[in-house]
């Protein structure tokens, strides 16, 4: 399991640059005009994974496989999208598909690279895919209210608590407040999530710097930071351009690119870590002769369901896992020398994952 983020933003704010050095493809057109991106382009990637190697290289592995998460670049949105304008339909369909949003905002100025506004204001741009949102959810949300409130008055358990959430969330939107800052307790989690509301969805904001501000950021990119602070959200600071360069570079010519810019990363790994973080997710390994390989499962699963990545019938299945932590398994050189020190744990069902577990399971076919 990885995660999905939908790429989103105004037009010509840097989304396809980024898109194309994050996926090192060229699978969406980076043009200098609105609607460039027709479809919704996904990429694949490998998820930055420095035990990996080490792990590999103890184990003997003949092959690494990382985990995997997905970027979506979304087709522009202009205002009025949720009623159709520009790419609307389109772009609020996908967005619905994704596990997070990318707000990407441009904070760099450049006289060759047009703004649909004509001004530089990346707190404007954010307001207005935001209001786009925010009126597609009100209206799905008014559509579906009618019926239930029909299904309610005849005694309708289920239709009775949906329409408790929807109300909610109509009261919070009405005000211009993303659904997303509605406190829904566990109990509702899974019936909220099946309202698909688009501002339900939690969210990181990438502020697009030129080269100079790569750094350190500039202030468009703080104003970017200030308001994410306030929505409770992180802010990536990345120069789209600058991976673009990146990703045509061999990795030694990027360690050596990025010291020359005062960087210690490429934006990609930042990205991903925040949106890790984000999302509440972690990293368990398997490791032996054939591979080693990442696996991506939520913070707070157990040993079945981390089984459960892997196959659904070692989840079901399940008898045991036999557990090392990373830090063991490097400093007592792999399996045997744990199995030997007494650090290999026998885990059951109640285990919770921690990251970095390098884990065998155990299972009945």
């Amino acid at each position: 399991m990885g995660f999905k983020c939908g790429i989103v933003g105004l037009p010509n704010v840097g989304k396809s640059t980024l898109f194309n050095a994050l996926t090192k493809t060229a699978a969406a057109q980076a043009a200098n005009y609105p609607f460039c991106t027709i479809e919704p382009n996904v990429g694949d990637v490998a998820v930055p994974e420095p035990r990996l190697k080490k792990l590999a290289e103890i184990a003997g592995s003949a092959e690494i496989l990382p985990a995997r998460m997905q970027f979506v670049d979304i087709a522009g949105l202009v205002k009025g999208a949720s009623k159709g304008e520009g790419l609307g339909n389109q772009f609020l369909a996908t967005i619905r598909e994704v596990d997070a949003v990318v707000y990407v905002l441009r904070c760099f100025d450049d006289d060759d690279v047009t703004h649909v506004t004509g001004t530089i204001d990346p707190i404007a741009d954010f307001e207005v895919v935001e209001t786009e949102l925010m009126l597609a959810d009100l209206e799905s949300l008014e559509k579906r209210r009618a019926n239930l409130e029909k299904k309610a008055r005849g005694q309708d358990k289920e239709a009775k608590a949906m329409l408790v959430l929807v109300d909610k969330a109509l009261e919070v939107l009405r005000e211009g407040i993303p659904a997303r800052r509605v406190e829904i307790d566990e109990e509702h989690q899974k019936a909220w999530q099946g309202l698909q509301l688009l501002t339900s969805k939690p969210v990181l904001f990438v502020a697009n710097v030129d080269e100079d501000a790569a750094a350190d950021g500039n202030d468009y990119s703080r104003s970017v930071e200030k308001s994410a602070a306030a929505e409770g959200a992180a802010t990536v600071v990345i120069s789209a351009k600058i991976e673009s360069e990146l990703a045509q570079l061999a990795d030694d010519e990027q360690a050596e690119y990025l010291e020359s810019l005062g960087l210690e990363e490429p934006g990609l790994n930042r990205l991903i870590r925040t949106g890790y973080d984000l999302l509440g997710l972690q990293t368990y390994f398997t490791a032996g002769p054939k591979e080693t390989r990442a696996w991506t499962i939520k913070r707070g699963a157990t040993a079945p369901q981390a089984a459960g990545v892997i196959h659904t019938d070692f989840e079901h299945g399940f008898i045991r896992a036999e557990t090392i932590s990373y830090d063991d398994y490097v400093s007592l050189g792999g399996e045997q020398g744990a199995k030997e020190a007494g650090k290999m744990r026998l885990e059951g069902k109640e285990y919770i994952v921690q990251d970095g577990d390098v884990m065998h399971f155990r299972f009945n076919n």
